[in-house]
């Protein structure tokens, strides 16, 4: 073939477009949204914490907007009118610690048998990622403070990938959950060494000299290739033209201004550290609208990790199996409100990080909470929820809803679909939508 003769073979053709493709920056460079915009974009964010909850601690008193916030809740009272607590939804699937975070964002009713079986269901997350996906330069982030483990068994025999993720691509596919936060900063601006905007220009104006070499070279191409050779070359022609896509909206944001922020070097050896750095990579992943997705795994069911801190120097996922006793429940309430107040530090950067005519926060639909109440029989009943933020309009906060019948959690996973402006007939074995908007008696 007279292919072969070309100055670029084509397997360096085809190696050098996808060596563009994989440029951490390129996947990372997006359009800031417009402080002029009309419709500041809507976000979605996941924060689950493992290992169930003291719900003595956590249930409020009353219902409706007439509710006093919980010892748990208390630390979020600065955010009580963009907040909803959710009583009374059941989890979907419950199998000890695999099903609480298995079922989570998929509504699954169903996991596999063994360690091997992996079964699920697409998560909401990475339906709204494919929603987003040509809008945004990463259509989602997932993100966790414990390392991941993709073999063998964890919980009851089953895979780990049950208690080490809450997002699922496929049925088959669970993802993995970054915890170096050198390497989240590495997806959303690059090895650059900070998001300082000459830095960010200097590797902008390089990739797309690169681009620009590779779109000429394959143009060349194409005039002697075989009808099969030109069908593969497409392939990979049309997956550049995305790359100039996310180019055209990495330009479009030349002008956009971020908090000087250094490369992290790796992970920080104290928990409150390594969570402040995790949460401040995605505030800034929102702030330059890189995503709008984020799914984040405060820790992995059955975690155990201790918190000396606060008083509590026992492993976190023992002391969970408290059998009702109540001084072991009121020290496993002390770790469920100190998650609640980092949780709270993090809600005060959003709310003062303008977006628009409002705030990140006024923009952002947080789901908050873990898929097991009472963690000694780990029960799928009455889950620990929350709704923060004001849902870009959407969602109605200030209010206790308390739900009969036991409702599928994963009837608001369609709900919330439907308020992100990506509706749809199901998730996991969802059964129709949860009523957030008009519930009898609110």
């Amino acid at each position: 073939m007279n292919f072969l003769h070309k100055s670029l073979s084509r397997r360096t053709a085809l190696r050098s477009v996808g060596a563009t493709i994989a440029l951490p920056l390129l996947d990372a460079m997006a359009p800031a949204l417009s402080r002029a915009a009309v419709k500041p974009a809507h976000r979605f964010q996941t924060f689950y914490v493992p290992n169930g909850m003291a719900m003595e601690y956590w249930t409020p008193e009353g219902e409706g907007s007439d509710f006093e916030l919980s010892p748990i809740l208390e630390p979020l009272a600065p955010y009580r009118d963009q907040l909803t607590v959710l009583s009374g939804l059941k989890a979907s699937w419950n199998y000890i610690h695999a099903g609480a975070s298995g079922s989570f964002l998929t509504g699954t009713t169903r996991g596999g048998t063994n360690e091997i079986e992996i079964i699920a269901d697409v998560s909401m997350d990475q339906l709204l990622a494919r929603r987003f996906a040509k809008e945004t330069q990463v259509a989602s982030l997932e993100l966790s403070l414990d390392g991941p483990s993709n073999a063998g068994a964890c919980t009851g025999k089953l895979s780990c990938s049950y208690t080490h993720t809450i997002s699922w691509r496929s049925a088959e596919q669970p993802l993995p959950m970054e915890w170096n936060p050198r390497a989240v900063f590495e997806k959303l601006f690059g090895d650059s060494g900070s998001t300082e905007r000459s830095v960010r220009e200097a590797r902008l104006q390089e990739h797309k000299s690169i681009l620009d070499s590779v779109m000429e070279k394959l143009a060349g191409l194409k005039q002697d290739l075989g009808p099969n050779d030109q069908l593969r070359l497409n392939e990979y022609t049309d997956a550049v033209r995305d790359v100039e896509r996310r180019i055209q909206k990495a330009e479009e944001q030349r002008d956009l201004e971020l908090p000087r922020m250094e490369q992290p070097q790796g992970i920080p050896p104290i928990f409150e550290d390594h969570l402040e750095l995790m949460l401040d990579l995605q505030l800034l992943a929102f702030q330059s609208d890189l995503t709008r997705v984020v799914s984040f795994m405060l820790g992995k069911e059955q975690s155990a990790r201790p918190y000396p801190q606060i008083g509590v120097p026992e492993a976190h996922h023992p002391l969970s199996h408290h059998d009702n006793i109540p001084e072991l429940i009121a020290q496993m309430s002390k770790i469920n409100r100190y998650h609640t107040e980092l949780f709270s530090k993090y809600l005060a950067k959003l709310r003062a990080t303008p977006d628009g005519d409002g705030s990140l926060l006024d923009h952002v639909t947080i789901l908050y909470g873990s898929g097991i109440s009472n963690s000694t029989r780990h029960s799928p009943n009455n889950l620990p929820l929350l709704l923060v933020g004001g849902g870009a309009g959407s969602l109605k906060g200030g209010r206790h809803l308390k739900y009969a019948n036991e409702p599928s959690m994963a009837n608001l996973l369609v709900t919330l679909m439907d308020k992100m402006g990506a509706p749809v007939d199901h998730v996991g074995g969802s059964t129709g939508e949860l009523p957030l908007d008009s519930l009898a008696g609110v």
